[in-house]
């Protein structure tokens, strides 16, 4: 593996980490309604987890309440089970065909929680980041030993200093997202 190869794999691994960071702030709730919250429970729906955005149609008539309507009736105990099992903290009810989630106003302790949880997500993600960078730089330091590229120490070194200023890049950009939604966190 080449030096390019190594760092557009680090940086294809960082983009990854980022996005998978935006995945799940999206499922950390605020206080206000979203759809977002619980469109990828899993629903044991005939044998198979599949997500709740998948089986219903996810709607939020009001800013504290979501509506979801199964698209298989018969998939209506399951989708509540699930909502309940996943560790919301939200209870569904059962109204006909439908489901109805009130979401509570937020609690200073569990505002707490949230923000400590949001704060453990973006350090999981820096370390993730941090990981590609090792890779990466083992890649560097395994090529500089291979005669048969010719490298110079100065281009490892440049390949290095590339490495550390993308993973500065990343990690800037999630600093931002656990940012924003410490801010979203304490506007609710």
């Amino acid at each position: 593996m080449d030096l390019d190869e190594a760092q557009l794999t680090a940086e294809l691994s960082m983009q990854k980490a980022v996005e998978y960071l935006q995945h799940e702030l999206r499922g950390v709730r605020t206080g206000r309604a979203s759809t977002s919250l619980v469109e990828y429970v899993k629903v044991d729906y005939y044998g198979s987890a599949t997500d709740l955005r998948q089986l219903a149609l996810i709607t939020v008539p009001e800013s504290s309440q979501i509506l979801i309507k199964p698209f298989d009736t018969a998939s209506l105990q399951a989708c509540i089970k699930a909502i309940q099992t996943a560790g919301l903290g939200l209870n569904p009810v059962a109204e006909g065909k439908q489901i109805r989630v009130s979401i509570p106003a937020l609690t200073g302790e569990r505002r707490q929680q949230l923000a400590t949880s949001i704060k453990h997500m973006g350090e999981q993600a820096k370390v993730t980041l941090r990981n590609a960078r090792r890779d990466a730089n083992k890649h560097f330091d395994q090529a500089s030993r291979d005669k048969t590229l010719h490298l110079s120490e100065d281009d490892i070194e440049q390949a290095k200093n590339e490495m550390q200023n993308l993973l500065k890049k990343y990690e800037k950009q999630v600093d931002e997202l656990i940012a924003a939604k410490k801010v979203e966190l304490e506007d609710a």
